[in-house]
């Protein structure tokens, strides 16, 4: 009997370990669009693809659409988009002229998140894998390529 019961106690303290902290530059809180509070560190331990784009960009008007399609295909990758370098009301613009609505946007007016990636240019996708690694690509891929490397975050079961 005594047996299980400390069988039982480190049971439960397994439960109670606390989790590792995540990688510092998913510790943030941002703003969407909408003014909702929106926390970075809610990206870790899942596969994600942070789109930093600017309302201005012809290549980031250029892709929105693509983009959008590509978060609708893979619904198992949180897509988020970083909005920067310009004002709230062009964000908003931006986002319904493209009716950009399967993902949502921050509203990055500072650059902070944009900062915390290491982005200098847009647009930029960073690609979140499951362990945390992210992995930058700046320019405009090919709709095969975002493709092919969205479907390469989601771990094979």
């Amino acid at each position: 009997m005594r047996i299980l019961g400390l069988l039982l106690g480190v049971l439960l303290l397994a439960g109670c370990a606390e989790q590792a902290p995540p990688p510092e530059k998913f510790r943030f809180t941002a703003k969407t669009l909408d003014g909702a509070e929106f926390r970075g560190d809610k990206l870790a331990g899942q596969p994600a693809v942070l789109w930093f784009w600017t309302p201005w960009c012809p290549s980031c008007n250029a892709e929105a659409e693509k983009v959008e399609a590509l978060a609708e295909r893979h619904g198992e990758v949180q897509f988020v988009g970083v909005a920067a370098e310009d004002q709230l009301d062009a964000m908003k613009k931006f986002v319904g002229d493209h009716e950009m609505t399967a993902f949502p946007h921050l509203a990055d007016l500072d650059g902070a998140v944009w900062k915390r990636f290491g982005v200098t240019a847009q647009p930029t996708f960073a690609f979140v894998r499951v362990d945390g690694s992210v992995e930058l690509l700046t320019g405009s891929p090919t709709e095969e390529e975002l493709d092919e490397r969205v479907s390469s975050l989601v771990p094979k079961t």
